[in-house]
């Protein structure tokens, strides 16, 4: 089983950002569960490869050729696959992962997270989609998501596939359901 795990190529400004990418790509690691990511060894992504490098995990990088040097490629990965564009890592990293985790990012995290469950809802994918809640950074995003809904602009039962977890522990859980329930059913969005 593989995560495709999408956040910040910085680390923020919290240092609880980056200790919970390290805490949970070593969560991951010692679950035998494998990373996909955006190749990166700086910021959040630097943490969490480095994380589960050290504690033997499978980490995937997978990184344009156009912000190689932006993104300081991770020397150590287990595999490192080099596209051409945004959306060949998208779609890469979509295909070699069993379930998706957003950890704190910016702009780019937001683009994947978006990406995946647009995906979802129009059907190209039945994979589970978190939210890792560190310190309630996605209280807004959550919000939002919220209003959404309510205005029509997004349907119900895709709003409710965003689960909200905690920790690598939680995902797991839901990754594990997601073997066994329907997609929809896992629903921990009101965490």
């Amino acid at each position: 089983m593989r995560v495709a795990v999408f956040l910040g190529s910085s680390a923020g400004h919290e240092p609880e950002f980056a200790a919970a990418a390290a805490e949970f790509g070593a969560s991951l690691a010692r679950a035998g569960v494998g990373i996909v990511y955006g190749g990166a060894s700086v910021g959040m992504m630097g943490a969490l490869a480095d994380a589960a490098l050290a504690a033997d995990g499978e980490v995937i990088g997978v990184i344009p050729g156009s912000v190689f040097a932006a993104e300081i490629p991770h020397p150590g990965l287990t595999r490192m696959e080099i596209v051409s564009t945004m959306h060949e890592r998208k779609a890469l990293m979509a295909a070699l992962a069993d379930g998706f985790a957003a950890l704190p990012g910016g702009l780019g995290t937001l683009d994947e997270l978006f990406e995946i469950l647009t995906w979802q809802q129009i059907g190209l994918h039945a994979k589970p989609v978190a939210l890792v809640d560190v310190g309630g950074f996605w209280d807004p995003l959550a919000t939002m998501l919220d209003r959404l809904a309510a205005a029509g602009f997004v349907p119900e039962v895709t709003r409710d596939s965003l689960v909200r977890v905690q920790d690598a522990a939680q995902f797991l859980g839901l990754m594990g359901a997601a073997n066994t329930l329907p997609i929809h059913a896992a629903n921990d969005a009101d965490q």
